[in-house]
């Protein structure tokens, strides 16, 4: 074998090995890589990069949401067709060191081949003569066949995680307001207190809360997915998860704080486990969320409630330390994936998404909804 074809024998290996194993490891490993060398991960630190500055130059929230929310499905797109291609273009490389097809010489007429037996077109204008080169298109056409069938298996799981993610935080609307926030849903959670549904409902968030530490660890894209409507996301609710349950143990009155730690230590591991796989290092100069006039604020939107916030230096010191524990890693987060976090309590009052139509002024409905929120919330 003359050095050139040695060459391409040797290049045509390593990136079918390289490809290979990359796809393995984010299609079909369920768990955090640490290795920083992955094709992929480098894939979206420069693709994500590029869209999220072209996004920033969009004044429009609504038309910058709209662009933000294609990047998924398209990365995921180009991030196949990379794979594929660079599949492509390995098997010709071997092709071209074994040097027994038509055209053996002529690249182009290889990666045609290699083309049209990758995906199994069987047309047969180009062919192998030789044993080596017969065997290395009957392994092409079995890896092209897994990778197709692999993809079209990964598709389902992934839009299925998704799912399950969107339908809690579609519920939280009705829960903590649109865009939800940790004094909304303190509120609305007191009216239910007497009955004991408080700790259901942080039961119901605990196990959401796993569930997005397995989904988004075992599939890093989904991180990437925007929810449905322009002011919520997943990040967005477990921010609210995590500022609610800090509230309720650094020592709110009224309801006891067991079920709240679990749900605060799960939503405190799926966020720090998340932002890891994406912001590798720590940025000291996250803002304060909660400044003294914000929790005046928020002591007065709880005082009508059956929960209130204790008016002593313990308790702010407290809530301090909690918030420690876990706002720098959303704030790190959201800079990354350019997600607005929600406040602790909106500046004014606002309309929850479910009692807003493009409709209601016309037939009428929309004082009944608001009368609605103010009656049970």
């Amino acid at each position: 074998m003359d050095p050139r074809s040695l060459l391409a024998a040797l290049a045509g290996l390593l990136l079918t090995l390289a490809i290979l194993w990359d796809a393995f490891e984010a299609v079909l490993v369920p768990r955090r890589i640490g290795h920083a060398y992955r094709f992929s991960r480098a894939f979206y630190r420069v693709t994500w990069t590029g869209w999220r500055e072209l996004a920033r130059r969009i004044r429009t929230a609504s038309r910058r949401e709209g662009l933000l929310g294609f990047f998924a499905p398209l990365s995921l797109i180009l991030l196949l067709i990379c794979w594929a291609s660079g599949l492509i273009v390995s098997c010709a490389l071997l092709q071209y060191a074994a040097a027994d097809a038509d055209g053996a010489r002529h690249f182009g007429r290889l990666v045609y081949m290699s083309g049209e037996t990758f995906f199994t077109l069987g047309f047969g204008d180009v062919t192998p003569h030789g044993g080596m080169g017969r065997a290395l298109s009957v392994l092409e056409a079995g890896m092209g066949f897994g990778f197709l069938a692999t993809v079209i298996g990964y598709l389902p799981t992934l839009y299925a995680a998704f799912s399950q993610r969107e339908i809690e935080i579609s519920l939280l609307d009705a829960r903590a307001g649109s865009p939800p926030t940790a004094a909304e849903f303190v509120r609305r959670m007191s009216v239910f207190a007497e009955q004991g549904l408080p700790d259901g409902l942080m039961r119901d968030w605990e196990r959401w809360c796993a569930s997005v530490l397995e989904t988004h660890i075992s599939y890093p894209l989904l991180a990437y997915y925007r929810s449905q409507h322009s002011n919520q996301s997943w990040l967005g609710a477990l921010t609210v998860i995590l500022d609610s349950t800090a509230l309720l143990l650094a020592g709110v009155e009224g309801i006891h704080p067991d079920q709240a730690q679990l749900t605060f230590a799960m939503a405190r591991h799926a966020l720090v486990d998340v932002t890891q796989s994406f912001v590798p290092a720590y940025r000291p100069d996250a803002r304060d969320r909660l400044p003294s006039t914000e929790l005046a604020r928020l002591r007065e939107h709880l005082a009508g409630s059956s929960l209130t916030i204790p008016a002593d230096v313990e308790f702010e010191h407290r809530l301090a330390a909690l918030r420690r524990d876990y706002e720098p890693y959303a704030q790190a987060l959201a800079r990354h994936l350019l997600v607005e976090l929600p406040p602790w309590i909106h500046a004014e009052t606002r309309r929850d998404n479910w009692s807003r139509g493009p409709w209601d002024q016309a037939i009428g409905s929309l004082p009944a909804a608001a009368v609605w929120d103010e009656e049970h919330f």
